[in-house]
């Protein structure tokens, strides 16, 4: 009933920032024109050498398979780090030729489940924010923004990207990886089309193409891509924090119609047990009887 209540508040502030973040990367989509103009950090491709990954999981257990999957994922792409190699901006995707053993990846975690996963991986952790989920703004989550903004524009790291929970719905999530520098119009574009579908819902007007900026494309870019980093980061922790009560809701339903099952052999057990005990009496009583007789 707990994680029911949390589940329709987290699902809520989903839903409540979707229109935002639609609203937000359409009009970074319609200044495609600047992107060619722009010359600063946020879409230099670099040769993929360093990594930085956000792993988003639950400061706490009993979620089901949440942890597990964000776990499953991270192993995968440590293992097998081909895609993450590869660096995506405008139309074109970018292959990097430095080798797996040569590929260096850190990480920020957020919740203290994805700490514990990612120090069994023996990784490096960089900066770690336990506890953030619980009421959440996008306030909180400047100081992992500027982390990762920092780290990228400093190039200690070549490519940044983000694994966290989607939630569908309440009874499925799926965990995604997503590239959040260098700032990528490809999945961009993947972004609204995932949550176009709720346009209309909300009453969405379809953005306009034609703008007219002020005072240079180059400055109006560099105050949008901090801010679009933040949402970014902002969306995908709320759909994490949905998923995982959404998941913790499940879990405790299920544990709570074992518990009942369980419950119900015990008591046949025991009276059967009973049974047997109340027939063994009475057969020695009346052994004992005729035997007297």
């Amino acid at each position: 009933m707990i994680s029911a209540a949390k589940m329709r508040r987290a699902v809520a502030s989903v839903l409540g920032i979707r229109p935002y973040a639609h609203s937000a990367w359409s009009v970074l989509t319609n200044l495609a024109t600047a992107f060619e103009s722009y010359g600063g950090g946020f879409l230099e491709v670099r040769e993929v050498k360093n990594i930085l990954i956000v792993a988003v999981s639950s400061d706490r257990g009993q979620c089901g398979s949440f942890n597990t999957q964000i776990a499953k994922k991270l192993r995968e792409e440590i293992i097998h780090p081909e895609k993450l190699k590869v660096n995506r901006i405008g139309k074109k995707k970018i292959e990097s030729s430095v080798a797996n053993e040569d590929l260096k990846i850190d990480f920020i975690t957020v919740g203290k489940k994805g700490e514990g996963i990612v120090r069994k991986l023996k990784k490096e952790i960089i900066a770690t924010f336990p506890e953030l989920t619980p009421g959440i703004n996008i306030e909180s989550i400047k100081p992992l923004s500027m982390i990762v903004i920092e780290e990228y524009l400093a190039k200690r790291y070549d490519k940044v990207v983000v694994v966290y929970t989607d939630y569908v719905s309440a009874v499925s999530q799926q965990t995604r990886i997503r590239q959040i520098l260098p700032i990528s119009k490809i999945d961009i574009e993947k972004q609204i089309a995932e949550i176009d579908v709720l346009a209309k819902e909300y009453g969405l007007d379809e953005p306009k193409a034609d703008y007219k900026v002020e005072p240079s494309s180059t400055e109006v870019l560099e105050f949008i891509f901090p801010r679009l980093i933040e949402m970014q980061l902002f969306h995908a922790i709320l759909e994490s924090s949905a998923s995982e009560q959404s998941a913790r809701m499940i879990a405790m339903r299920n544990a709570t119609d074992a518990a009942n099952e369980m419950s119900a052999d015990l008591t046949l057990a025991y009276n059967q047990i009973r049974q047997g005990k109340i027939t063994q009496e009475i057969a020695e009583i009346s052994a004992g009887r005729a035997a007297l007789e």
